[in-house]
């Protein structure tokens, strides 16, 4: 059916225990993991891979040490028989520790990583699985030839069988997103706050460079007023459905890419007021069936007004991407652009200056100037700059309905995608591992630990303390100011039930009588914190 659109008003993981009545026959045997194995377990993280490093010298000589032991105990008639199968499994998880993820400093074990790890009975195969973060990891390759290596230089290894996996879709923030975002990992804006920049065929080529990497890619035209989609893409179904029994929006889809755009509604261009535009991309963005996605990239209006503030709020944005050109006008207004994400605590990852030079004659020419771009990555500390040429293939591509990625993947313009593509999925990473862990409660400490995202201070609060500096209207009166909550009306000892991440700014706090505090990481930076820090209940025991 077509597409009515209406106008709104407004655990440890721990190895399982397989049966097997005869070892003898060649069946893998499944032991509950040793120390080193359980001990890993514990810390899945979200980040990506950019090369290999070598482990520390400590890990080289444990490896080195735990070699000696087998050849000791193996004698060459039988191979490593009588070798205990937990002594095994901290030899292979030894021999992993020394890959390194390099954005973190954390080797792949103490990642959790590693998993379904099995060892036959006579010691001579060895499988297991690499679960990575996502499914676009840009080295996923590499990773998979290093782990072979390490674990079949063991020398009771005959044959190694690596299995590559990644992270079902999960968001952050999967409490207050909308339930058709529930499994969207990543939201990425593509902005410019400028029209003509080159911003929609920067979204449309980033999607698909993800979508060939390996990962699952949606990608929406909240333009309402000039969509360019419909124009950029060609799917074969150009028209929106709604599901009858869901009341859900079916997206179209591309090269395995999902599409919503207004101009799929059957409805044209936009002629409306902000209000009603504002509600008409709430409507298509939170109830589209989205389903698992690994991104979603979102083609940003130009401007910074209420279509801008509206899809900042409705969402929590993972990041940003800038698109510019090398005029001094563009600048001045990508700027305002990048002072609003600020505002939102949305971090701003990569600039991409399109339009940038051409080149003939074996000269390089810069018809519009040169700096836009480094100036904003210089003014804002934006970490990385893409530069696009003028090339008639890449314009002729997005009238054509073909990504220029995909029209020619081999290109000087989609290596440049390439890159963009592989900053994009390490940058998103690590915002994720550290938004994940930016606020915990440590039972252990009785108090709340805090690690601000982008600052490398570490800090202790008392729960109490943080709950009573509640500045909702609960807890003042937001008239006049009064303290509503008083000292006494918070216990002592109080613990948070829950803390979950609100974007990219604050964290949502759950106390026993069921309130729900929101704590900007603003205001934790300046509650009192604590100095004299008590040693935990386990510790004062042994000592």
């Amino acid at each position: 059916m077509r597409l009515l659109l209406q106008t709104p008003l407004t655990a440890p993981a721990v190895l399982p225990v397989a049966k097997s009545s005869s070892p003898r026959e060649g069946t893998v045997l499944h032991r509950r993991p040793s120390a080193a194995s359980a001990s890993s377990s514990l810390h899945a993280s979200g980040q990506t891979h950019e090369r290999f490093l070598r482990g520390s010298p400590s890990l080289l000589w444990e490896h080195d040490a735990a070699k000696r032991v087998i050849a000791r105990a193996a004698p060459a008639e039988v191979g490593t028989s009588s070798l205990p199968l937990e002594m095994a499994q901290k030899d292979v998880l030894t021999a992993l520790s020394q890959i390194i993820d390099p954005d973190f400093g954390t080797d792949i074990v103490s990642c959790g990583f590693v998993k379904d790890l099995h060892i036959d009975e006579a010691f001579e195969e060895v499988s297991f699985r690499l679960e990575l973060t996502t499914p676009a990891c840009p080295i996923k390759d590499m990773f998979e030839q290093r782990a072979n290596e390490v674990v079949a230089a063991l020398p009771w290894v005959k044959k190694v069988n690596v299995t590559m996996s990644a992270q079902p879709a999960r968001p952050i923030y999967e409490g207050q997103l909308p339930m058709c975002l529930q499994s969207v990992s990543n939201i990425i804006a593509v902005s410019s706050c400028k029209g003509g920049v080159g911003k929609s065929t920067v979204a449309v080529n980033l999607a698909f460079t993800l979508a060939g990497m390996g990962a699952r890619v949606g990608l929406f035209d909240a333009d309402v007023y000039g969509p360019s989609l419909p124009t950029m893409v060609s799917p074969e179904n150009r028209l929106l459905e709604m599901n009858p029994e869901t009341r859900t929006i079916v997206p179209t889809e591309y090269l395995g890419v999902k599409l919503v755009s207004f101009g799929f509604a059957g409805q044209g261009r936009a002629i409306m007021r902000g209000p009603m535009v504002s509600g008409i991309i709430n409507q298509l963005l939170t109830t589209a069936e989205w389903g698992e996605l690994d991104y979603l990239v979102i083609d940003m209006p130009p401007g910074t007004g209420d279509i801008q503030l509206t899809l900042c709020q409705v969402v929590p944005l993972t990041a940003a991407v800038i698109v510019t050109t090398p005029q001094k006008l563009a600048f001045i207004d990508v700027a305002k652009g990048v002072r609003m994400f600020s505002k939102l605590k949305v971090p701003c990852v990569a600039v991409v200056e399109n339009m940038c030079y051409f080149d003939a004659d074996g000269k390089r020419y810069y018809p519009f100037g040169e700096g836009s771009g480094s100036q904003v990555v210089q003014q804002f500390g934006i970490p990385h700059l893409f530069d696009l040429p003028i090339r008639p293939s890449l314009s002729a591509a997005g009238d054509s309905g073909i990504p220029e990625v995909v029209a020619d993947p081999l290109g000087e313009v989609s290596q440049t995608f390439q890159n963009l593509g592989v900053c994009v999925v390490q940058q998103c990473a690590k915002i994720r591992q550290q938004v994940s862990t930016a606020v915990a409660y440590d039972k252990s400490l009785k108090a709340i630990r805090v690690k601000v995202p982008d600052s490398e201070e570490e800090f202790l609060l008392h729960p109490a303390t943080v709950r009573r500096n509640d500045r909702s209207a609960q807890s003042v009166d937001e008239w006049t100011g009064e303290q509503k909550l008083q000292y006494g009306d918070v216990p002592e000892e109080i613990e948070p039930e829950d803390i979950r991440p609100m974007g990219n700014y604050a964290v949502s706090i759950t106390w026993p009588d069921g309130f729900s505090q929101i704590a900007p990481y603003d205001q934790l930076q300046m509650i009192e914190r604590l100095v004299d820090v008590p040693q935990p209940v386990a510790a004062q025991a042994n000592t």
